[in-house]
């Protein structure tokens, strides 16, 4: 353990003794033999957030703490091919702090606390988790840099909390405003009744995609937003990737990922704003002053490519549309709301213990942009070495193998080992995890970066 942990433990307890904190004011965990020669201890942290960990009888000193392990993670395979390779596992839940994103990172060093009151001091700690969990771990890393050893992020919102939603709201704005301007559809102000919000936009969107006005619009729509042109089936299969010039199949791919598949952007672009405008009390979004044709001129040269092509075909004016976005009146942010809403976390590059992201190229949650909003941040900072970015060839939000995500995990053991970055290369990824799909990759720079 570094001497910055072992300094940060023992003021923490300081604290605690004088104030009473998270980790000693609930009850102390109960510690039980569990998988076979593991033991488990589980309790809950002040807030009633529920935690739990297990630790294996023959532990490599790491633990991982994870913002979703309590809520099922314990049965897992990847919790099983972890404890084989002695790492104690565990975490807590979202269940109490949802986008309350700041308590849910303050939860993971507490829940670290517990571990530690369990089990004795870990050698080195890592935040990780995917999706909410992986935007939580990148913010424990950021947040707790003398309780966390390093972090491992995967298909986590790395734009922040305020940056990825402006994207989002680009989005779904765009889309509104130029196949949907007449109808109640909401963009921001989601109501109640967020099922009904969603199967309206879903029908929306199949109305429009069977028209060749439709197709060219959604993805301008999906261009300016930076979504992905590639996206999983409705059963949950992935499609074939297309070739950078068919621009039918980048359109599909784009409709699949905004409308279709398990998880919808569309979807989730209802239901967690609703969660967000509840918890910061407003909108915390906005596009005032954003120039969509410039966002269209930075734009993936393919998804450029597909836009122009699907506007000619279908004997559409891209110029005119682009003039309508501007002339359309713009969606303001409450300040308020905005600044709670960036208590949650907005990433500055403040980059202090390893971080090693993981995220598919065709992840229409997380995007691959907000990774490199991420990383150019820690660069500008002067942090860039502390940063490592890899990407899967997957489609879908946080699909990727077991192996995929051990070979995450102990490369990064091997950076706290020896103190030097392993070869984290496609290459050398994929012969960890055995059926690897990692790959070269470059993301287009992100679109609404947000730094505070």
């Amino acid at each position: 353990m570094s001497t910055v942990r072992t300094l940060a433990s023992v003021l923490a307890a300081a604290s605690a003794l004088v104030a009473g904190s998270a980790t000693a004011s609930a009850a102390p965990p109960d510690v039980v033999p569990c998988l076979g020669t593991a033991a488990c201890a589980s309790g809950q942290l002040s807030d009633g957030t529920p935690y739990q960990f297990a630790k294996p009888a023959r532990w490599n000193g790491v633990v991982l703490v994870d913002l979703d392990f309590a809520a099922g993670g314990l049965g897992t395979p990847l919790t099983a091919a972890l404890l084989g390779r002695g790492y104690a596992v565990g975490g807590t839940t979202r269940t109490v702090t949802g986008w309350r994103i700041a308590q849910a990172i303050d939860n993971q060093a507490a829940a670290l606390g517990r571990f530690e009151e369990a089990f004795g001091p870990a050698r080195w700690a890592v935040a990780q988790g995917r999706s909410m969990g992986g935007f939580v771990a990148a913010g424990a890393a950021q947040v707790h840099p003398g309780r966390f050893d390093a972090a491992v992020p995967m298909c986590g919102g790395l734009g922040g909390s305020v940056g990825q939603w402006n994207q989002k709201l680009d989005t779904v704005f765009t889309l509104k405003t130029l196949l949907f301007r007449d109808s109640a559809l909401p963009v921001t102000g989601i109501p109640a009744d967020v099922p009904g919000a969603q199967q309206q936009w879903i029908s929306a969107l199949a109305g429009a995609q069977a028209t060749a006005g439709g197709r060219a619009r959604i993805a301008l729509a999906s261009t300016i937003g930076q979504l992905p042109g590639w996206g999983l089936a409705a059963d949950g299969t992935t499609t074939p990737v297309p070739a950078w010039w068919d621009s039918a199949g980048i359109e599909n791919g784009m409709h699949l990922a905004l409308a279709g598949g398990p998880l919808p952007y569309i979807g989730q672009a209802m239901s967690s704003r609703r969660a967000i405008e509840q918890v910061t009390g407003g909108n915390p979004s906005w596009n005032t002053a954003v120039d969509y044709g410039r966002q269209f001129a930075l734009a993936e040269p393919s998804h450029q490519l597909a836009v122009l092509r699907l506007y000619a075909e279908a004997g559409l004016d891209l110029v005119a549309d682009l003039r309508t976005l501007a002339a359309a009146p713009r969606v303001a942010a409450d300040p308020a709301a905005v600044a709670r809403f960036a208590e949650g976390v907005v990433f500055t590059g403040d980059v202090r213990v390893p971080v090693l992201t993981v995220n598919a190229i065709g992840d229409q949650i997380s995007t691959v942009a907000q990774q490199q909003s991420y990383e150019e941040l820690a660069r500008r900072a002067g942090n860039g070495a502390l940063v490592r970015q890899t990407y899967v060839r997957t489609a879908g939000h946080c699909t990727f193998t077991v192996g995929e995500q051990v070979a995450a995990i102990e490369k990064m053991r091997q950076r706290l080992s020896t103190g030097r970055w392993p070869d984290v290369s496609p290459r050398a990824l994929n012969a960890q995890a055995g059926d690897g799909r990692y790959v070269d990759h470059t993301p287009p720079r992100f679109s609404r970066p947000y730094a505070g």
